[in-house]
């Protein structure tokens, strides 16, 4: 599964090629800059590493307006890189919307591109028994090979009883599930049978579509796509999904995100393209709104993140950020338009299974559809991460954090607080994917059939035998939350 981590630098994925710079944006002690920072300033690697974290942040994140000097802040303070991007994300200028800044140390650069090297599932608590179960499967992962699948019961982890009754429990599970160990032995409930299985970690190909299915509801066809992360390889498996909706006349669509986190913008782009009426084609997808600073060309410290790449002219040389142009027109490349793909036409209506896991280039889907065709929204309310970005490295890390905003057409997107559902219901992890009785995917179905929904209290009910409150439960779930959750900037960017 894709972490809270992402690739080593998105523009990979564009098919650039990036130089190993080490950058610590050292300054010369005879010429001070504004900021009160000595050109050529001396210190230690760590001490310079702190201070590339800040002058980054200081040009490139979406905060930036306000923030404090180099000399006011002192990056150089704070025991670690770590606490140094706290201290930005807890700055006033915030309005404490960063929840999305991270640093990666590269080990999981491969993931956005497709390829695994974990146990290839996830697990969180049920609502309605306050069980812990398996939430998805990746085929061919090493959680697949052991039988793993979703709705497996996990008793016991490493032989000790699975518990969510304090922190010291939930991070025993999350280190034991999500941490770096070579396996885990797990007690898996399967049809009232209990059984001990070991998941060996491993690399597979990710496939990001779980499931898919189409549904009869009177006389109108419906189709199902369990969606769980926006990789870089995934547009072949969304091509052959969707050509079957157009051979079985599908009209209507449901498309399950519950767990996806976001991933490459390119490929929710594809997917918008995939769904859209082709009566929208030309006509305005989204806005890329990137930091005031780099629409103006300011950002001058981009000059440090050298990459190889075929510029205007089809030569290849070397280039780095600053030689993009990010101002939000179509000239500029930060303007998408729609253009059909595939022959999947006349869809009057989508609904998205959403959960508080739904974020960031899901989110952008939903967003760009929502101004051309009925989008109903079922589940829980979803993330709130309207903002994205692309990786500056930083000597041996990756720093992450927001550059820019997308909006739609009708320039709506400032959805941090999430997006809010149509229909308020739990996910259902007893069901499998594809269960018409799964109480979100029920849903869609009822409405499609009946043009409301159902008003079941039970819907988010949990047992009566359980202590646990909905609250209880879905803090749990967040601390086990281990998806990514991003909008990487993957697309093929224009130069100035």
């Amino acid at each position: 599964m894709l972490k809270r981590l992402t690739s080593q630098n998105a523009f990979l994925y564009a098919l650039l090629v990036v130089v190993g710079f080490t950058v610590s944006c050292k300054k010369s002690s005879n010429n001070p800059d504004a900021n009160g920072v000595s050109q050529g300033a001396s210190g230690t690697r760590d001490e310079l590493t702190k201070d590339s974290i800040y002058l980054y942040a200081q040009q490139t994140y979406f905060w930036n307006v306000g923030m404090p000097s180099y000399s006011s802040f002192n990056p150089r303070q704070y025991t670690s890189n770590n606490a140094v991007l706290n201290a930005i994300k807890a700055l006033p200028s915030t309005g404490g919307k960063d929840k999305y800044s991270f640093i990666d140390d590269g080990s999981v650069a491969s993931q956005l591109g497709g390829i695994g090297g974990d146990y290839g599932f996830s697990a969180n608590f049920e609502g309605n028994t306050d069980t812990l179960r398996v939430k998805y499967v990746y085929a061919g992962s090493p959680a697949a090979a052991a039988g793993l699948t979703r709705g497996d019961k996990i008793k016991r982890v490493n032989g000790r009883a699975v518990s969510r009754a304090s922190s010291a429990e939930l991070d025993y599970l999350n280190n034991a599930i999500f941490g770096d160990n070579a396996a885990v032995t797990l007690t898996i409930e399967k049809n009232k049978v209990s059984s001990d299985v070991t998941v060996t970690r491993g690399t597979y190909n990710i496939n990001p579509v779980l499931y898919t299915n189409t549904y009869t509801v009177g006389a109108k066809k419906i189709g199902y796509i369990v969606f769980n992360s926006f990789t870089t390889n995934a547009v072949p498996a969304l091509d052959a999904a969707f050509a079957k909706f157009t051979t079985d006349g599908v009209t209507e669509l449901v498309v399950d995100l519950r767990y996806n986190g976001g991933g490459s913008v390119a490929t929710s782009e594809t997917f918008t393209n995939l769904i859209a009426p082709p009566s929208q084609n030309g006509k305005v997808m989204y806005t890329t709104y990137w930091t005031k600073t780099m629409q103006d060309g300011a950002a001058t410290i981009l000059q440090n993140q050298k990459f190889y790449a075929k510029g205007n002219d089809g030569v290849t040389r070397l280039y780095s950020y600053a030689d993009y142009s990010y101002k939000p027109t179509l000239a500029a490349g930060n303007q998408e338009s729609f253009a059909k793909r595939g022959t999947l036409n006349g869809l009057t209506r989508v609904y998205f299974l959403v959960t508080g896991g739904t974020a960031s280039a899901s989110e952008l889907l939903i967003n760009n559809l929502k101004p051309v065709i009925d989008v109903k929204l079922i589940g829980k309310t979803t993330y709130g991460k309207p903002v994205g970005f692309f990786s500056i490295r930083i000597d041996k890390n990756d720093l992450y954090i927001p550059q820019f905003q997308t909006k739609n057409q009708l320039d709506q997107g400032d959805y941090f607080s999430g997006m809010t559902v149509d229909k308020d219901v739990a996910d259902d992890l007893s069901k499998d994917f594809g269960d018409p009785s799964e109480k979100m995917l029920a849903q869609a179905l009822y409405y499609s059939a009946n043009n409301n929904f159902t008003a079941l209290a039970r819907d988010n009910n949990l047992s009566s035998t359980s202590g646990a409150t909905r609250g209880q439960i879905d803090a749990a779930n967040e601390k086990l939350d281990h998806e990514f959750k991003g909008m990487v900037e993957t697309r093929a960017l224009k130069f100035k």
